[in-house]
């Protein structure tokens, strides 16, 4: 099949994006889940320039403050939006979290959901197969379900 036989499908990256592959992920995905720093914000800044696309884009928020995991800390959310608004120029549609595999997710999904309102941000990347209903009820505008389809 070609991929012009799917002209409809939107295809978003939900994985970490590496600075050196944003020339491909801009010119691929529809949605990117996964700003996360600086070098990031500087590489789509300037594929999305040179090649016209505009992805939407979703800050992703280290929510539990896991050190394993990418992501911006909460206590840092607002100025790296704005660094990304102000210092890179880039449109940013929403937020997108993992909450701690061990922990009630819920708390994590509101603090999101918070840090998106106070930010303008309409947008919601959370929630997967074990919590989506949860953060859906708190907000969620974009679910990640894999297993619960696919086993």
């Amino acid at each position: 099949a070609l991929m012009s036989d799917y002209a409809n499908i939107a295809l978003h990256l939900i994985g970490p994006l590496q600075s050196n592959k944003a020339k491909e992920a801009v010119a691929l995905f529809d949605a990117i889940h996964s700003v996360d720093r600086p070098s990031i914000c500087q590489a789509l800044a300037k594929e999305i320039e040179s090649q016209n696309r505009h992805p939407e884009l979703f800050v992703q928020i280290n929510i539990g403050e896991e050190p394993q995991k990418a992501g911006i800390a909460p206590g840092e959310a607002d100025a790296f939006i704005a660094s990304c608004r102000d210092t890179y120029g880039l449109k940013i549609s929403g937020l997108m979290c993992i909450p701690p595999v061990d922990e009630p997710p819920a708390a994590h999904f509101a603090l999101t959901a918070k840090i998106a309102e106070r930010n303008g941000l309409k947008k919601l990347s959370m929630g997967m197969s074990a919590d989506f209903a949860t953060a859906i009820m708190l907000g969620a505008t974009h679910v990640r379900v894999g297993s619960a389809i696919f086993g």
